[in-house]
């Protein structure tokens, strides 16, 4: 594998194949700049004045800044685990944010003075990244929402006041958390990379099955433990409670029955599973209730999280996980290669969509939904129950007609660069491969009737011009 993807792993990611090594090359860059990330972010904790980093606050930040380092120095493989984490990046980010305010900006959002819980959280990070590579430590954590969280292991169940200071201590395999008017809790590595000992400890569970087991967060709605990042509001939904045991029964169980539709689906939907890590469960829009009462989404800097609220089937999921995971895919290539110029103006007409987009948002959109046409395609030719073939066909044709509905005006665009135009180019190609299977008599004709009455509305509410 190339430093970058080349000419045909451009065309194999733009036909929304790809082969597993730039699956990996895409995880890896990623891996990269989240390691940037942290050097930035350490840095800027480092050079904090006064102003933004109060001394109370400086002092046990810096020393987890060292340690981190020292743990990374002494077991890097294990030690950044806790860094790669997607939801270490959200919080990451704000940190920066908060770190670089300066005076005249607009009041920095979460409180009056959110900078040292903010960056206490790296002791969270720490109390993970330590045990592994060997390392001792004493330090303590701030509670929020009534749980001390440590990314990517699970939370200990804390009931006292937000920003309550939790000391932590481990020198070996035991770690101890000591709460102000708790008992204290002894934790103890289980052998698989867990903790366990206590029964205030609540482990994060994992959907097992795919390519390797995915984490199901609903323990850390914040990103790392704090109340920025994935904050709710963010996305469609809302990031929820804790679930209890039968909802998490009911995400395995989605999770189990979808697998098998992904496969059906072709190689390459179960070869992105391997970019997933996580996902943190939101609650569904308008309480839940109906059949399309489902939000997800993903963020750039969360690379490898998807955020969904359970569909209410598990063919909903698996298309869910399509749909965002090439959102994740074309959010990384992006960054590697630059496949447009075009600005933040939200100037175009996307089918799915009832709101103008910008260019990049179009790009996406159509890239996701010529991905779900291709799945359900494939879907609909491997199933043998009746109801879902036709859900399939209609799913196909829908998509099918909303991408060919815009491939036009993504292919003549003067914004693309060379590496773009030939991911466009490729997107092109696999959508005339899609039509050469069409689907039974009428859905095609519906769909392409829904595109043309979404138009017409689009138009009549937005009038103007989408030319470059």
């Amino acid at each position: 594998m190339t430093a970058a993807p080349g000419v045909r792993e451009i065309q194999g990611l733009g036909s929304t194949d790809a082969d597993p090594g730039v699956l990996t090359l895409l995880a890896q860059r990623q891996r990269t700049r989240r390691l940037l990330l942290f050097r930035v972010l350490l840095d800027a904790v480092a050079a904090a004045p006064r102003s933004v980093l109060p001394p109370g606050a400086a002092a046990p930040a810096r020393d987890h800044c060292a340690l981190l380092e020292a743990a990374d120095r002494a077991g890097a493989g294990r030690a950044r685990r806790v860094l790669f984490y997607p939801l270490a990046g959200p919080w990451a980010e704000h940190c920066l944010r908060l770190l670089h305010h300066r005076p005249g900006e607009p009041p920095r959002p979460g409180g009056p003075d959110p900078v040292p819980a903010a960056v206490a959280h790296l002791g969270g990070v720490l109390a993970v990244a330590a045990p592994p590579a060997g390392l001792g430590f004493s330090t303590s954590v701030p509670v929020h929402g009534s749980r001390l969280v440590l990314p990517t292991l699970g939370a200990l169940h804390c009931p006292v006041p937000d920003g309550t200071a939790v000391t932590l201590w481990s020198g070996g395999d035991t770690l101890v958390v000591s709460a102000p008017g708790l008992p204290a809790a002894g934790l103890r590595r289980d052998g698989h990379g867990g903790l366990t000992g206590d029964p205030r400890w609540r482990p994060l569970h994992r959907l097992t099955g795919g390519p390797r087991p995915v984490v199901l967060d609903d323990l850390d709605p914040g990103g790392t433990a704090g109340p920025a990042g994935l904050a709710p509001g963010a996305r469609p939904g809302t990031v929820r409670e804790p679930l209890d045991r039968a909802a998490r029964e009911r995400w395995r169980g989605a999770w189990r029955e979808a697998l098998p539709l992904l496969r059906r689906g072709g190689a390459a939907r179960m070869a992105e599973l391997a970019l997933l890590d996580c996902i943190v469960p939101l609650t569904a829009p308008g309480g839940g209730a109906g059949a399309g009462a489902h939000a997800s989404g993903t963020r750039a800097e969360a690379f490898g999280a998807v955020l969904s609220s359970l569909p209410v089937t598990p063919v909903l999921l698996a298309a869910g996980l399509v749909h965002e995971l090439q959102h994740a895919k074309l959010a990384a290539l992006g960054e590697l290669l630059g496949l447009h110029r075009a600005g933040d103006e939200a100037r175009y007409w996307a089918p799915w969509r009832p709101d103008p987009r910008p260019f990049d948002g179009l790009l996406h959109g159509a890239y996701a939904h010529l991905a779900l046409a291709d799945f359900w395609q494939r879907l609909a030719q491997e199933c043998d129950d009746p109801l879902l073939c036709d859900q399939a066909w209609a799913a196909h044709a829908r998509c099918r007609a909303q991408v060919g509905a815009v491939l036009p005006v993504l292919h003549g665009s003067r914004h693309l660069t060379a590496a773009g135009r030939t991911f466009v180019s490729a997107m092109a190609a696999r959508h005339r491969e899609l039509c050469g299977r069409p689907p039974p008599h009428g859905h095609l004709v519906r769909a392409l009737a829904y595109v043309d009455t979404a138009r017409t509305i689009w138009s009549r509410r937005y009038a103007r011009g989408t030319v470059d």
